[in-house]
């Protein structure tokens, strides 16, 4: 066998070896034959590879480093020096076994064993020929198996096609030799010497940069011709690649010098224009002038703009600052300055267009008419900055486009929610490239006028992050008293947003920071009631549903009692998304009728509800008549509307302990805690004996554990629980409360009261106390709303226990 002394080639990663191995093997056509007549043996060691594939008559340089392979090369190379050579299926796996290889692999023969200076043995092997894994013999200190040849099916002598195919081989591979620099020219020396065709196609199928499943697949073929019509379609595809790289790196080269040629043609164009006596740049400078002059600006605005104007004048028009400065000025442009929508003060229609859009919502409505009416009077007063406080789905952000259809302005909305940026309010300094203002007056140019109403969505959902805190940006926008002279870091000049009337909405007041919170108008916009949610529902949400699916206004028939269904058993919130949705998912019931041209009847009954939208789901707050000590039904706020809960207690034989479950917050378990102390320390006023205490164990249970509660509204609800179980009187049928504490008896007002009656309604309640300071609340509620409602106003403890404890024992009440 013949060989070459190639030292430097890296495609076969010789480095680091003695020179003398740095061998690549020319196989004669002896050579070959002499391979294939050996006779490999029944049982050879396995010795798997990661991430490389043995082709027969290729020397390769392998490192091994785990503890099985040196013991398995330590051993051959005592004996006969032939191993099997599989790949791995997964070069991340460590310690492979026999499902871990493939099933194919190459007979090796060890030419050379040698230790590196950094411990590690590197073999030099050459394959011999293709072997197939018959039955795996042993794991243990090596894998060892049993092998049978796998014969490879060659041309004829003298295949022209095959002959054709190997020089194509030859005359590919010294081109990608020649375009690829990381090879040496002199490997085109080696392909030109080497004489067997089948070494040949397994030499440049090892080298060529495949993975370890694309050369296992080559390696798998035994049809020799069909190798290398795969070889050879792998070896265009890496020759394009070649090409296409080469040409990018030419074309970047060119971009390169045409970008100088352009600026040097630039400057003497330049330079032959002030020879001719013309001004370069002078169309577009006078454009923006003119433009200018058209404009409604201060003398202190017009300064600016002139000095900001000579400028980009003075600049080259090649630099990025250039575009920056025109981006600039191009919104000095666009920008309104004073100029304003004029305001429509005709109060009448401007209600008209309030009662169309939104059913309800009277304070905000009320708000509105009077904004219009001082403006009307004095045409001169600032803008307020409202807040529509409320639960989602109540139409807050709606709200907005009827506003400003009733006052005839410009409509902008922005979304706040997830906003980290403060430069997304104040906008970006002209230093930065791609600089650009902020979002603020961005939406003012949008508009089009200094007057718009701008909805500000989602005001309490603002974070902040190391880029800034947007809602401290947002406090001289809102601000009446300085936003007058509102500054964008990107306009560098103060921009009157006086004018602009903010509208902003949120869910939750908690989240707002405090002197952002402080410069609003907070206006609540609670939830509705069922006779409010099927009005919208009739006029809005139907109507708008059936236009959304293609339908005609006469294709669905819902009635009030339809509705109030869908209403009660199927959504559970304060506004009307859920409902929407409902109604929807009805609808398309319709519409699937329709477009499959089935019988159906427009008229929808209770039951085609039930049908449509299943079984209703929503019944926990249907008041539940007791005949037990201790149970009381309170009402509760929650972040969908109003709910009420029961409170349960019961005595057992114990020492006076107190127990509270139910998934309670602090402030409830400190009710509770109150509330049991003015029990003891009045017990004989509510006919107890205080023995009791000392002899039974009290437990105060909220169900539905899962859900947490907390609040100051339980306080009342608590104490009559307690009174009701340790004097075994039940507490009167259909009666709800609310209220707290105090140490005293004296029961405080609380909060959420509209949404709490209307969950008492939804109940069936039909009395309800309260304490005297909420008296108020009522007041503000339709009477439409309070038909069918008793309210019992009380100031101290001792008024509740008279109303809601009746005076005959439960039926099997305890002798304490």
């Amino acid at each position: 066998m013949k060989y070459i002394d190639f030292a430097n080639f890296d495609s076969l990663n010789f480095q680091g070896i003695d020179q003398d191995a740095e061998l690549i093997p020319l196989l004669t056509p002896e050579d070959e034959q002499e391979m294939n007549n050996e006779v490999i043996p029944e049982t050879l060691p396995i010795l798997p590879l990661r991430n490389t594939v043995l082709f027969p008559g290729v020397v390769i340089p392998i490192t091994a480093g785990r503890d099985k392979s040196i013991h398995l090369i330590k051993d051959a190379n005592n004996g006969s020096k032939t191993i099997g050579v599989v790949a791995q299926n997964d070069e991340s796996v460590e310690n492979p076994g026999a499902g871990d290889i493939h099933s194919l692999g190459t007979v090796a023969r060890i030419l050379r064993v040698l230790q590196m200076p950094d411990g590690n043995t590197t073999v030099i092997i050459q394959g011999k020929k293709r072997f197939e894994i018959a039955e795996m013999l042993t794991e243990e200190p090596y894998m060892t198996a049993r092998v049978q040849e796998t014969a490879e099916v060659r041309p004829e002598q003298g295949d022209q096609e095959f002959l054709a195919i190997i020089d194509s081989i030859k005359e590919l591979a010294q081109k990608i030799i020649k375009d690829n620099p990381n090879i040496p020219s002199e490997a085109t020396f080696a392909i030109q010497n080497i004489q067997s065709n089948s070494f040949l196609i397994n030499f440049v199928s090892s080298n060529l940069p495949l993975t370890v499943v694309e050369k296992q697949k080559l390696l798998e073929i035994s049809d020799l011709q069909e190798r290398a019509l795969a070889t050879l379609k792998y070896m265009n595809m890496e020759l394009q690649k070649l090409e296409l790289k080469n040409d990018i790196q030419s074309k970047v080269r060119h971009d390169m010098d045409q970008q100088q040629r352009e600026y040097f043609l630039h400057q003497q164009m330049k330079t032959i224009q002030e020879e001719l006596g013309g001004l370069s740049y002078e169309e577009e400078v006078d454009e923006l002038r003119e433009r200018a002059e058209g404009k409604k600006w201060s003398d202190a605005v017009a300064e600016h703009f002139d000095k900001e104007l000579s400028k980009m004048q003075r600049m080259n028009p090649q630099v990025a600052e250039y575009s920056i400065q025109r981006n600039y000025l191009d919104l000095f442009l666009e920008l309104p300055w004073d100029e304003f929508s004029k305001d429509r003060f005709d109060l009448k229609k401007a209600q008209k267009i309030l009662d169309r859009d939104h059913h309800g919502l009277e304070e905000v409505k009320k708000r509105i008419i009077e904004y219009l009416a001082v403006l009307k009077l004095r045409n001169d007063m600032k803008s307020p900055i409202l807040c529509l406080y409320g639960p989602p789905g109540v139409g807050k952000t709606s709200l907005g486009k009827s506003i400003a259809e009733a006052l005839g302005r410009e409509y902008v909305r922005m979304s706040l929610g997830g906003l980290r940026d403060e430069a997304e309010i104040r906008g970006h300094r002209k230093t930065y490239i791609g600089a650009m203002p902020g979002r603020i007056l961005q939406s003012i140019k949008k508009a089009g006028t200094s007057n718009p109403v701008f909805i500000l969505d989602e005001i309490d959902k603002l974070s902040s992050s190391y880029q800034g805190d947007p809602s401290s940006a947002l406090l001289e926008v809102l601000d009446p008293e300085q936003n007058a002279e509102f500054y964008d870091n990107f306009l560098e000049m103060g921009y009157d947003l006086s004018k602009v009337m903010f509208v902003a909405t949120a869910n939750n007041l908690g989240t707002i920071q405090p002197a952002l919170r402080d410069r609003m108008e907070i206006i609540n916009v609670s939830g509705y009631t069922t006779e409010e949610k099927v009005e919208i529902a009739r006029k809005h949400l139907i109507p708008k549903q059936l236009k959304e699916h293609g339908l005609p206004k006469n294709a669905i028939r819902l009635g009030k009692r339809e509705i109030e269904k869908v209403i009660e058993g199927y959504t559970r919130e304060s506004g009307v998304r859920g409902l929407e949705k409902k109604i929807a998912k009805l609808i398309r019931y319709i519409a699937k009728s329709i477009a499959m041209e089935e019988a159906y009847s427009p008229k929808i009954t209770t039951e085609d509800v039930e049908t449509i939208l299943g079984p209703a789901r929503l019944e926990r707050d249907k008041y539940e008549n007791n005949e037990v000590a201790g149970v009381v039904t309170g009402l509760a706020w929650t972040s969908v509307g109003g709910d009420i809960l029961f409170i349960e207690s019961i005595l057992s034989k114990g020492k006076g302990q107190l127990s509270i479950t139910g998934n309670l917050g602090k402030v409830m378990k400190e009710s509770a805690t109150i509330a049991m102390e003015y029990i003891k320390s009045n017990a004989e006023d509510f006919g107890i004996d205080p023995e009791v205490f000392n002899g039974y164990n009290v437990h105060i249970h909220v169900p539905e554990g899962a859900t947490p509660k907390d609040g100051p509204s339980a306080g009342i609800t608590m104490l009559t629980s307690l009174v009701s179980v340790f004097t075994q009187k039940r507490v009167k049928k259909n009666l709800a409360m609310t209220g707290e504490i105090t140490l005293r008896g004296k029961v405080l007002p609380v909060g959420g009261i509209k949404e709490k009656i209307l969950a008492a309604k939804r109940a069936k309640i039909k009395e309800i106390i309260l304490c005297e300071d909420n008296r108020k609340d009522i007041e503000e509620i339709k009477a439409d709303y309070l038909k069918g409602l008793q309210f019992h106003y009380v100031t101290d403890m001792s008024q509740v226990i008279q109303l809601a404890i009746t005076e005959k024992k439960v039926k099997g009440a305890k002798k304490l």
